[in-house]
């Protein structure tokens, strides 16, 4: 009957599992008041999250407490993302934060880390998109307002660094209503300029007047884009979708003309040191060349050039002397050869040979009939065989054992008896 019945932290372990497991949990933006903060001695925060209807316990651990720029009070309204989960001690759901905002940016932020997200999922944040920035530009394309800190912090950097270098305004409205526009005209010009890098930004400024940046339209065209982009927007903590798509980014309009060009002082101590690289390694060179120009020199062969022709004449000499005796040598042995040849009886009395040979093969011949089992059969006898061996002995034969007698006429066939 009790199997039925489960335990509380059975049943706060399920709860648990199922809030764990649901994707619409794992990552939630949520905005709200601040009560009951706390922070502990150990860096974490505990507070609760309210609204005029409901709350919601939130737990934020040091290691993303120490990256909030502000100090939580209770009443303060505020923005955070994070996940939900089940603290099994007493069985309620609370948030656990990642990021904790002021709200005083509202609606834009929710936007800007939806477009962040789903951009980052297409892949348009991903390294291997990434243009690399070439190391000595000289034609160098800017995208800003016109008037401004930024165009001529930028323009006053290149300068001073690396002066050769050609800057090429693209005018544009980086603010307001027709911002986006502008920028996404000027980005699309500039890319029909071959130009070696392309700089696209402005001057520091409220999430409102970056906002721009932060247009999906914005970012497609900078990831389309053929040009090099370093993006260049607001100061060093300003953040923008533009930031995450461009091929390098800049924390400020100064730090992007830095990192467009070169500094002419470094490039100058590097010719330098490539300079003295280079004359290095030439008298190196000349250096093992002279000494093996001198190790040959050295060379008996150089030093007295007729002695090594002398040795090799007296060597030459003897050879010639070894194959004209070899060649006399084997000349003798050949005529001696050939004389014994000429002497042999084949050549003297070729007739007198022939009868030799014919006498003695009448003889062998004679032999040969002598010892013929077919001269043997006509003087009488005959020659008894058993499955055509032949039978020399009685005992290699028994009673009705068939036999093959062969005569001087002809092969009889008998059974022992």
């Amino acid at each position: 009957m009790n199997d039925k019945y489960i335990s509380i932290s059975q049943l706060t372990k399920y709860i648990k599992y199922k809030i764990d497991n649901d994707i619409h949990l794992q990552e939630v933006y949520l905005k709200g008041e601040i009560s009951n903060f706390k922070a502990h001695t150990r860096g974490h925060f505990y507070f609760t999250l309210k609204d005029e209807e409901s709350r919601i316990n939130a737990v934020m651990f040091s290691s993303n407490a120490s990256k909030v720029k502000f100090t939580p009070q209770d009443g303060m309204k505020v923005l955070l993302s994070g996940k939900i989960s089940v603290y099994p001690a007493n069985g309620s759901y609370q948030v656990y934060v990642n990021e904790l905002l002021e709200d005083g940016i509202g609606n834009l932020y929710i936007a800007f880390e939806q477009l962040k997200k789903k951009l980052a999922q297409e892949g348009l944040f991903d390294e291997y998109h990434k243009k690399k920035i070439p190391k000595i530009p000289m034609h160098i394309g800017v995208i800003t307002a016109p008037t401004g800190a930024a165009i001529r912090d930028i323009n006053s950097t290149i300068k001073r660094r690396w002066p050769i270098a050609e800057v090429i305004l693209f005018p544009a409205l980086v603010q307001g209503e027709f911002a986006k526009d502008s920028v996404i005209k000027q980005i699309k010009l500039a890319d029909t300029y071959q130009l070696d890098v392309l700089i696209v930004g402005r001057g520091g400024g409220s999430i409102e007047d970056l906002w721009c940046f932060n247009e999906e339209e914005v970012a497609r065209a900078i990831y389309h884009a053929n040009t090099p982009i370093i993006s260049a927007v607001g100061h060093e903590i300003d953040f923008t979708i533009a930031d995450f798509v461009s091929d390098m980014r800049a924390p400020t309009p100064t730090g992007a003309a830095e990192m467009a060009v070169p500094n002419k002082s470094d490039i100058d101590n590097y010719i330098k040191q490539l300079d003295i690289r280079l004359h290095k390694v030439i008298q190196n060179k000349i250096n093992i060349t002279k000494q093996r120009l001198e190790q040959i020199i050295s060379r008996p062969v150089f030093k007295d050039p007729v002695s090594i022709y002398g040795i090799k004449e007296q060597q030459f000499s003897n050879l010639l002397d070894k194959l004209r005796y070899n060649i006399v040598n084997l000349y003798n042995t050949k005529n001696n050869e050939y004389q014994k040849l000429m002497q042999s009886m084949v050549f003297k009395n070729p007739e007198k040979l022939l009868e030799k040979e014919k006498n003695n093969y009448l003889m062998l011949l004679s032999k040969l009939e002598t010892l013929s089992p077919v001269l043997t059969i006509k003087r009488g006898y005959s020659i008894i065989r058993k499955n055509g061996k032949i039978i020399n002995s009685i005992k290699e034969v028994k009673t009705n054992d068939p036999l093959e007698l062969e005569v001087s006429d002809g092969k009889i066939n008998v059974e022992v008896k």
